[in-house]
């Protein structure tokens, strides 16, 4: 079942090995894009790869697996080159990985808060990394998969690890809310989706039970196809394009956030 619009997109997906970003991978190549799928370890990324191949009927000459732990930053730097290289033209970035912050405070090597560098800075590094290949041609895009909860939260500029005053929830929606900033970004055209309460590993945070994640799926695949039109820093609730957080929407903040982002990967601009 391919389809025009899709069938001749390069979409790469982070997280593709479970979850929503899992259930994103099997219908865009279901639809027949050509699918590059992210894991923590390019064996993770292969085997949802062999999934696909088996269970969804998927061309293996169009589907790619890699490896990268967002923990190390320097993991993301190198996935970044090699995508450029097999694919200098990439249609879409779909930046899904994400992990629930740790009940204890936790840094990582590169010495940031975990949550905050597997769920945004991992992102904004690979995405600024992947500009060239996403700009070759216009249309090329970026769709994070946010959260809700990027509402509740508030970016602590003097202290973004949160060393000082610890909560994983706070933890983990100060990581959504930076994503949905970035976002408005004006380097590459982004929007954040909000893909609903599915039953992921991510659920025990948000409630008890979730719909299915090929439903939250179905919500991120709209917004890959080229013919829905975006705007840069969108923010949609499921299928329906609402206003985020007022943060989302001031350019200072975003710069605010570059700026930040840029010192803790260590980019120089």
């Amino acid at each position: 079942m391919s389809d025009s619009t899709l069938s001749s997109r390069t979409v790469l997906i982070t997280g593709a090995t479970s979850g929503i970003g899992y259930a994103t991978a099997r219908r865009l190549a279901e639809r027949g894009a050509t699918v590059l799928l992210h894991g923590r370890t390019a064996e993770e990324a292969r085997a949802a790869a062999d999934r696909l191949i088996a269970t969804a009927g998927a061309q293996a000459t169009r589907l790619h697996a890699y490896g990268a732990d967002f923990t190390h930053l320097e993991e993301v730097e190198t996935l970044a080159g090699t995508i450029v290289s097999a694919h200098p033209h990439l249609d879409v970035l779909v930046n899904n990985a994400g992990m629930a912050a740790p009940e204890r405070h936790t840094v990582t090597a590169d010495g940031n808060e975990i949550a905050f560098q597997v769920n945004f800075l991992a992102h904004y590094l690979l995405t600024c990394l992947l500009e060239p290949a996403l700009t070759t041609d216009p249309g090329g895009r970026v769709v994070n998969v946010s959260s809700s909860l990027h509402r509740t939260a508030s970016i602590q500029w003097a202290d973004p690890n949160r060393a000082r005053r610890y909560s994983r929830l706070a933890a983990y929606a100060q990581s959504q809310l930076a994503l949905t900033v970035f976002a408005a970004d004006p380097r590459v055209t982004a929007v954040s989706v909000h893909p609903g309460v599915c039953d992921t590993a991510l659920l025990p945070l948000y409630a008890h039970e979730g719909v299915s994640p090929a439903e939250g799926a179905a919500h991120v695949v709209r917004l890959c196809d080229p013919a829905v039109e975006i705007v840069n820093g969108a923010y949609y609730d499921r299928d329906e394009r609402v206003a985020p957080a007022p943060a989302a929407t001031e350019d200072r903040t975003v710069r605010r956030l570059s700026k930040l982002a840029d010192l803790l990967v260590g980019r120089t601009a």
